[in-house]
């Protein structure tokens, strides 16, 4: 086999990631063993929880040690295989980590339909996809009428949240940064309206226009985001309200800033029977096959619609994921190898 290349953690983060915590490593590609594919990558996904493995805490999934690949979703070809069910020349997908090659479990992996993009994997059809119909579904519980908020709302996960709530009967308004992005949630993935949290210095101004557009309250917040947004919306939830923790991408570089508002947050939960339901997909992917049966005809004849920015080259995920941390993609981030 040929040589790797892969992009490895070489330092934990202080705040925000920075090109030099993270190193390009090149060396001879991995062997399978018994109940092992070898997939050469196509695709890798960039997804905001990788922020939360670089750092050296207690989490629902381990950290990535320092000198460790990133991880991480990919898609590729099948190069080598002992294991029954995957041939050479598959299209598979699995935790390959950042990598140009990858052994993963058979048991971990799955063959891909060859007719269909494989990028989709990484979004629409993938993690990002399945979480939102999933956390809609088991914690949002949508019903005809109810007005749902949703914040990095033209993200691969707030996109599909709000066309699968607007399907339902509901009143979806987005919240994203910048005005290209507000354009996208109406205009592309058909929100009701949309709000661009960057055009406003405090979490009372946001408020104040986000009250006005949802004047009967909010009866579902899907939290993507944290900081503002979460403060402006929470007072404005009726009660019995949802709130699906999916994320909380702007405290993923710390959250001193916040934890004085703990107690309005918390006050807010209780006085409001506010149902916040943290969850983790990974939790989930038992019902992933359900899922495979619902929405990828509506990808596909594009009733769901998606969007991919795509990066070139394993040595520019760095750069796209720390660009992606802030906003810098437009739909699901992916790079191409």
């Amino acid at each position: 086999m040929t040589d790797m290349q892969r992009i490895a953690l070489a330092r934990r983060p202080k705040g925000d990631p920075v090109p030099e915590d993270f190193s390009l490593e090149t060396g001879p590609a991995p062997e399978p063993v018994e109940g092992e594919i070898v997939i050469e990558t196509s695709h890798l996904s960039l997804d905001p929880y990788m922020r939360g493995r670089m750092d050296d805490v207690q989490s629902y999934a381990p950290s990535v040690a320092i000198g460790e690949t990133m991880t991480g979703q990919g898609v590729g070809r099948v190069i080598a295989s002992k294991a029954d069910g995957f041939k050479v020349g598959d299209l598979a997908t699995g935790m390959t980590g950042w990598a140009s090659h990858a052994v993963v479990k058979a048991a971990e992996a799955r063959v891909l339909p060859a007719e269909v993009p494989p990028s989709l994997f990484l979004g629409a059809l993938g993690m990002p996809g399945f979480t939102a119909w999933t956390g809609l579904r088991k914690y949002g519980r949508p019903q005809a009428g109810e007005t749902l908020v949703v914040a990095a709302a033209t993200g691969p996960v707030g996109a599909m949240v709000g066309q699968l709530a607007k399907a339902a009967g509901l009143r979806t308004i987005a919240i994203a940064g910048g005005a290209d992005k507000c354009r996208i949630a109406t205009e592309t993935f058909g929100f009701d309206a949309a709000l661009d949290h960057r055009a406003y210095e405090t979490a009372a101004d946001l408020r104040k226009d986000l009250a006005e557009l949802a004047p009967d309250g909010v009866d579902i917040y899907w939290e993507n985001v944290g900081g503002k947004i979460l403060e402006a919306t929470l007072p404005l939830m009726n009660v019995g309200g949802r709130i699906p923790v999916c994320g909380m991408i702007s405290w993923y570089g710390g959250v001193e800033e916040s934890q004085d508002r703990l107690p309005m947050m918390w006050r807010s939960i209780l006085v409001k029977r506010l149902h916040v339901s943290g969850f983790i997909i990974f939790d989930h992917w038992d019902d992933y096959p359900e899922f495979l049966t619902d929405i990828p005809a509506k990808v596909l004849s594009g009733e769901i619609k998606h969007l991919e920015d795509v990066a070139q080259g394993l040595d520019n995920m760095p750069t796209a994921f720390i660009s992606m941390l802030k906003g810098g993609n437009t739909g699901k981030q992916i790079v191409a190898l």
